[in-house]
């Protein structure tokens, strides 16, 4: 741990006898960055396993040839390559996300991946999808704010653009 402080006034602190009132802050300054620190890795981890777990459902449906996704590629005049494609990305960035390194790539990634099925879903297929009850785009939704809240958390491991938040 880094004293705020720097190390010379440590020492004063610790020399004159100011020793009670650097402990107090020191212990404050621990728990604080730790609850905080604590917070962000444990709603990093959720929404990750959250966000991994509904992409990866998907693509059992989508490589399996499900009636409903191919509904879904015909009306939108991509089937089966862009089912097939756009499986294999939601299988690259679901593991991407998990992945420690790579969470704020992946989460970009998810937002792009996820973004095309919102702009289907607004555009050509409707909200409600063969009865679905908007299931669907509803999970769309989810991962859209789940990655996005990932990209934030996390935008100082972005390629490129993490640099301006570093």
């Amino acid at each position: 741990m880094v004293y705020a402080g720097g190390g010379q006034e440590l020492h004063e602190m610790l020399r004159y006898g100011h020793w009670k009132s650097h402990i107090e802050a020191t212990f404050a300054l621990i728990f604080k960055n730790n609850n905080d620190s604590i917070m962000k890795l444990s709603l990093s981890l959720v929404l990750r396993v959250v966000v991994a777990v509904i992409l990866l459902q998907t693509l059992y449906f989508k490589f399996s040839g499900a009636p409903e996704s191919v509904y879904i590629f015909q009306t939108l005049g991509a089937e089966p390559w862009g089912r097939i494609a756009s499986g294999i990305a939601e299988l690259v960035v679901a593991a991407l996300l998990l992945w420690p390194r790579t969470v704020g790539l992946g989460a970009v990634g998810a937002l792009g991946v996820i973004s095309g099925a919102i702009g289907a879903h607004l555009t050509k297929l409707g909200i409600e999808v063969q009865g679905d009850g908007g299931l669907l785009f509803g999970l769309a939704l989810a991962v859209f704010v789940g990655s996005a809240v990932l990209a934030w958390l996390h935008r100082k491991e972005i390629p490129v653009l993490g640099r301006g938040f570093a």
